[in-house]
């Protein structure tokens, strides 16, 4: 009798700390919706969500308070301010562009105009020497962007980069068991990087293997930002494509 009881108090403790877990699982979850519902974000912000799927996008990443985030190329900071939400006041966020990056970004100064973004630090670095600490960040950000590190501009608007080199400083700089996440247009299979300047987009097969070829693992894949109708023929970012993209989403993670 004794032993029954005793087998009858040890299931209902471990169905307590199950309760306790998918409670503190939601109460994460939770987290990035009400960082998208949060009060103050701008019309073009909400506008751009029904695209994006962000909440969707930044669950993968198990971002949380108190981490520090890079959002690399990060442009206005559409993500980074969402990721300030998430992170809270114990966490920070980098918001790290180039010069022609801050250049391009027409709606940055007013997102952080008057300090609105506290936990929010812009920085506009040369992507090949950024001098970021090693080990000093819980997550990395690209978003639509990482195609831009092998665009080649005739025109001189763009600096050549050092591709291997960005992913390097990114690898040091992500602690061990910090997660990279990587969004991006996707290009025709067997174009690898060739469309990345004449379209901006890029094949995710080679993507991943750039990655991995840097000690990155890949962890997790979502579809919610796919669009199997896209011909992957037109330019991403402008005219008829402009908001139908078919776009990757893969988290890597740096091994412990």
């Amino acid at each position: 009798m004794i032993r029954a009881t005793r087998v009858l108090q040890y299931a209902a403790a471990l169905l307590s700390m199950a309760a306790l877990t998918i409670q503190s699982q939601a109460n994460a979850a939770d987290a990035y919706d009400a960082a998208v519902a949060h009060a103050g974000r701008s019309a073009a912000d909400i506008k751009r969500d029904q695209l994006d799927h962000p909440a969707d996008i930044l669950r993968l990443t198990g971002i949380k308070r108190g981490m520090k985030v890079a959002d690399v190329l990060a442009g206005d900071g559409y993500y980074s301010e969402l990721a300030s939400y998430v992170v809270g006041p114990t966490g920070k966020v980098f918001l790290i562009n180039n010069t022609a990056f801050d250049q391009w970004s027409d709606d940055l100064a007013a997102r952080l105009k008057g300090n609105r973004l506290v936990n929010v630090e812009h920085q506009t670095l040369d992507l090949d020497h950024m001098g970021l600490k090693a080990a000093s960040f819980d997550a990395i950000f690209l978003v639509k962007v990482y195609h831009d590190l092998y665009w080649v501009d005739a025109e001189g608007k763009w600096p050549k980069v050092d591709v291997s080199g960005v992913l390097d400083q990114l690898a040091r700089a992500l602690k061990p068991g910090g997660v990279l996440l990587l969004v991006d247009h996707s290009a025709k299979p067997g174009t690898g990087n060739s469309v990345a300047g004449s379209l901006h987009r890029i094949e995710e097969s080679f993507a991943i293997k750039d990655f991995e070829s840097h000690g990155f693992k890949v962890v997790a894949k979502s579809d919610v930002l796919r669009r199997p109708d896209d011909a992957r023929d037109l330019i991403s970012y402008k005219g008829p494509a402009v908001g139908k993209t078919d776009r990757f989403v893969v988290v890597f993670r740096k091994p412990a």
